[in-house]
């Protein structure tokens, strides 16, 4: 591809488990820094890693490649149950498709005692595992980015694994008990058991600080309240240096525009680059 490589690369995140991600390379020899972009879900099971390696899908969630032609190593993998990790057939198994596989991946995490939440963030951990030690990539400088579902992954991965050091999160969340206020029924990653006992999002982001951390949302987001999301940058204001932290608001709907997108690439390209 133009201005570098794009490798399929293949590894594993648990026994007779594999991912295959796209690896954007830029040319050149010296080592960069790495991001690991983080795909939406929009309903479309049928995409996945493709989608942020400017393959298929939406030009404006090709986030990983606008990176990867600032000079970023970037590396794209599939959720469980998006693309190549849709259920495979088995010899006298229902075939599930779509959202209905995402429930029955949802419903049989939390029967082990577990949850998609946490299984979304394992895998993305060996994500992380892979980019660092990449030859190319320099593993001091990591970060990550990713638009709604992404962005609600990134968010996880960065509170959770203290070597990404900025992390840019696009209409990825908002507070869990103002989502459950207006009734409104997520990707089944966002639940996690028994988590508003404990707290709610607006904490899950004062735990990245001091690393930097951005965040955009629209006013016209009805799957995340502005309410919560109000009350996340209060939070976060009091407990990142301004420098570290990037909060916007911006007019317009669940969505990821360019004119945000070039700051989200500016806050990264200032803590990585």
């Amino acid at each position: 591809m133009e201005g570098g490589e794009r490798r399929e690369i293949e590894y594993a995140v648990a026994r007779d488990e594999r991912v295959r991600a796209w690896l954007l390379v830029p040319e050149g020899g010296t080592r960069r820094p790495g991001v690991l972009a983080s795909h939406q879900h929009a309903g479309q099971h049928h995409l996945g890693k493709s989608e942020p390696a400017g393959l298929a899908g939406d030009p404006a969630m090709a986030y990983g490649l606008e990176l990867f032609r600032r000079g970023f190593v970037v590396l794209c993998p599939d959720h469980l149950g998006f693309e190549d990790r849709q259920q495979k057939k088995r010899r006298g198994q229902q075939v599930l498709r779509g959202v209905d596989y995402e429930q029955f991946l949802f419903v049989d995490a939390i029967l082990r005692g577990g949850s998609l939440t946490a299984k979304y963030l394992f895998d993305l951990q060996q994500a992380v595992d892979v980019l660092a030690d990449m030859e190319e990539v320099d593993a001091s400088r990591l970060g990550g980015i990713g638009h709604s579902l992404g962005g609600q992954t990134i968010l996880w991965l960065a509170a959770a694994d203290p070597r990404l050091k900025a992390v840019f999160s696009s209409c990825g969340f908002s507070q869990i008990r103002d989502i459950q206020n207006e009734a409104f029924l997520h990707n089944r990653a966002l639940y996690l058991p028994k988590f508003l006992q404990v707290g709610d999002m607006d904490a899950v982001v004062a735990s990245i600080a001091p690393r930097a951390f951005g965040m955009s949302h629209g006013t016209q987001d009805a799957m995340f309240p502005l309410t919560g999301v109000r009350e996340i940058h209060r939070r976060a204001k009091d407990v990142f240096a301004p420098c570290q932290l990037l909060a916007i608001i911006f007019r317009g709907r669940h969505s990821f525009p360019e004119t945000i997108r070039k700051r989200a690439y500016a806050f990264l390209e200032r803590h990585l680059a």
